[in-house]
């Protein structure tokens, strides 16, 4: 049974509702999406203010769960938390989650002690962000689509997935600044946009769809549901630690065991979907090809684009800014600045395909997107690894505008597709797509990379060392090493050589060659040969990614808004037979 919403129209001043709904999920997914990248780019200042050697084997456990461990409670919760606030109320659990993820971050700032004490800290109150932050991201979408009518759609999502996209790289140079200045200072920055955006949320959004009552929360679904993507997404975690010989953790029994096993575990989610009353993942909603093809092309670009900012930041930092001059303690920094124009064209195209795509639909939009993205990645792979910087922030700045033109359109369309009682399970659903693509493209990103180097690398390296008189038996050992040591330490700032090298050798060379081995050329210009290789091949997987996505994007036909179902015709909708929906289709 559907129990009706009515409450007061609430307004400030003379503001009408849509637009604080507007304001306040803009300012939460602008605050989960800093936070992710804000702490991405202070790693490094962040473990040496709590005395703590990421780069140290017994200690790359704690900077792999730093990185990823916020993403995989997030894309785990999603759909589960859309689902609990279909019956419990959108705002409700929006609310609750701005308040958790607010307690997360103030329970950051004051971290104690120093060492493994402090990393395990700063992971486990990252993963009370990550549940406040699915609890944000599975119902920002659905909350402003109760709010705005389906013509202004565009735009609001638009506006609020600039708020996505632009905050993660706004973090990046924040987090730059604030890292020169003190740690506690990166982990401080969130208080107060949580404070405010809490306060406001409980003061001033209310519900405005009908809450779904006389339902039951789908305990085995959940279960199984999140099970499987959680063993899948730490097996996909460890998967980037060496194993054995292996520079990769592919061949380590325990990561094969989770990847079958969380599979197993979904297959047999699927099978019980089918077989209950109340399921937690509307199987049904597949049916329509506007929102099945809208996901897919979703899944595809964060796919592409999801492990991007990541190689980017390993080519910046690691390579391109030490052979211009820049120390390795600086490249974070400078790596967030040389990325703006990134930024800059997604802050573009945005709002303006958002909007446009209210009037003319969002297949023309998302299908160009996507293209343009695919030449955006081809003109990376042609770039050399030293490229001329104007090339390469062409380059990104395209990259900008086609991620920017395909996500507003192309989340509006799916959501605009879902009957109104689905509408916090659909963007659970959307959101998990992207995330656990995010997650997946980091891994195989890396990965690709990492092979690329395992090939060539240890040559490279080898003669190189040997070259300025390091012992062939100490030039052989750390040419051997994991290639990821190498990755990681360009990720994080450091200079390799610095911390591959045994003090007692580096201590035993020359003064000249000292200052060849740890100087800001030596280690860019060995790594920059196999690094090219590794990055031709995950950038040509991202090209072909976005491609496909641009077919299916293509395909989703004629635009359809699905509105205003009332409770008895929410179920024939999803079953493609509406009676009381309005179906208005687009110019495309």
């Amino acid at each position: 049974m559907n129990e009706p919403v009515t409450p007061p129209q609430r307004r400030l001043a003379h503001i009408d509702y849509q637009w604080i709904a507007l304001s306040n999920t803009t300012l939460g997914i602008l605050k989960a999406a800093l936070n992710g990248s804000i702490i991405l780019i202070a790693l490094p200042a962040i473990f040496r203010g709590m005395q703590v050697n990421p780069l140290s084997p017994s200690e790359t456990p704690y900077l792999l769960w730093s990185l990823m461990g916020y993403l995989v409670v997030t894309a785990t919760l999603l759909v589960t938390c859309g689902r609990i606030s279909d019956i419990f109320g959108r705002v409700r659990l929006y609310n609750l989650g701005f308040l958790i993820f607010t307690i997360g971050s103030i329970l950051l700032f004051f971290i104690q002690g120093t060492g493994n004490f402090a990393a395990t800290q700063l992971i486990v109150f990252r993963l009370v962000q990550g549940v406040g932050g699915a609890f944000l991201f599975a119902n920002s979408t659905a909350i402003l689509v109760d709010a705005f009518p389906p013509r202004r759609r565009g735009m609001a999502m638009g506006i609020n997935q600039v708020a996505a996209i632009g905050g993660s790289f706004i973090g990046l140079i924040v987090g730059g600044l604030l890292a020169e200045i003190d740690w506690r200072a990166v982990l401080l920055v969130s208080i107060p946009f949580g404070v405010i955006g809490t306060v406001w949320a409980y003061l001033m959004l209310h519900e405005t769809n009908t809450r779904r009552t006389g339902e039951r929360l789908d305990i085995p679904g959940n279960l199984l549901f999140a099970g499987g993507l959680i063993v899948i997404m730490i097996a996909l975690t460890y998967a980037l630690e060496p194993y054995g010989g292996s520079s990769m953790g592919w061949l380590n029994p325990w990561v094969d065991a989770g990847i079958i096993g969380g599979i197993l575990l979904l297959v047999a989610f699927i099978f019980v979907e089918r077989h209950i009353p109340f399921p937690l993942f509307r199987l049904e909603l597949f049916g329509i090809r506007q929102f099945t093809m809208g996901n897919l092309s979703g899944f595809l670009a964060s796919l592409a684009r999801g492990g991007l900012q990541f190689m980017l930041i390993v080519w910046l930092q690691g390579i391109w800014l030490p052979l211009h001059g820049y120390s390795f303690e600086s490249t974070p920094l400078w790596a967030a600045i040389y990325m703006i124009p990134l930024t800059v064209g997604f802050l573009v195209a945005g709002p303006v395909s958002g909007a446009l795509s209210d009037r003319h639909g969002a297949r023309g939009f998302a299908t160009t997107g996507m293209l343009i993205a695919a030449l955006s990645f081809i003109g990376l792979i042609l770039l050399p690894v030293d490229f001329p910087y104007r090339v390469f922030a062409g380059c990104i700045f395209l990259s900008g505008v086609g991620m920017g033109l395909f996500s507003a359109p192309n989340t509006t369309s799916i959501m605009n597709s879902v009957p109104v009682a689905y509408r916090g399970v659909s963007s659970g659903m959307r959101s998990t797509f992207q995330n656990v693509a995010n997650t997946l493209s980091i891994t195989v990103m890396f990965s690709l990379v990492t092979v690329g180097l395992a090939a060539k690398l240890p040559g490279t390296l080898d003669r190189g060392l040997t070259g300025v008189g390091v012992p062939a038996s100490v030039a052989h050992t750390v040419a051997t090493l994991p290639p990821t040591a190498a990755l990681f330490a360009a990720f994080l700032g450091y200079n390799p050589m610095g911390t591959l090298l045994p003090p007692a050798v580096v201590h035993h060379l020359s003064a000249a060659a000292q200052a060849t081995v740890l100087g800001k050329v030596f280690f860019p210009r060995l790594l920059s040969g196999p690094f090219g290789n590794g990055i031709t091949i995950a950038f040509a997987v991202s090209a072909m990614c976005c491609v496909l996505a641009a077919l299916l994007s293509l395909l989703r036909g004629r635009t359809l808004i699905v509105d205003d179902i009332v409770a008895s015709d929410q179920e024939s909708e999803i079953t493609g037979q509406p009676t009381m929906s309005a179906l208005v289709p687009a110019d495309d």
